[in-house]
């Protein structure tokens, strides 16, 4: 019986030792598989992503841009138009005035 025992014990050591091996293989797989995975990301990040933030960055600062200038050029009219015109500007600026303080009351 005693060699019974033995042989059973070393049989489960064996399958103990099959076991860790596998799951070893198993986390090795599987941490290559993320690595892959973490490439292929990086690699599409690259080549897709980053490409259409720089493209839409460009957009966002060409807007501003143009928004910019048109508002100096609104800016350079308006003063054009009150140097031309200094009492229809104070005229108009006494009219808004004037409602903006009886709409807030």
């Amino acid at each position: 019986m005693s060699y019974e025992v033995a042989f059973s014990t070393s049989n489960q050591m064996g399958v103990h030792m099959a076991v860790s091996d596998k799951a070893k293989d198993v986390a090795q797989d599987t941490q290559e598989q993320l690595q892959s995975l973490r490439t292929m990301v990086e690699q599409l990040l690259n080549d897709r992503v980053t490409p259409a933030l720089a493209g839409a960055a460009d957009k966002a600062e060409n807007a501003v841009t143009s928004a910019r200038d048109l508002t100096n050029t609104q800016v350079a009219n308006v003063s054009d138009k009150v140097r031309g015109q200094p009492l229809i500007a104070i005229a108009i600026a006494t009219v808004v005035g004037y409602l903006l303080g009886r709409i807030s009351s």
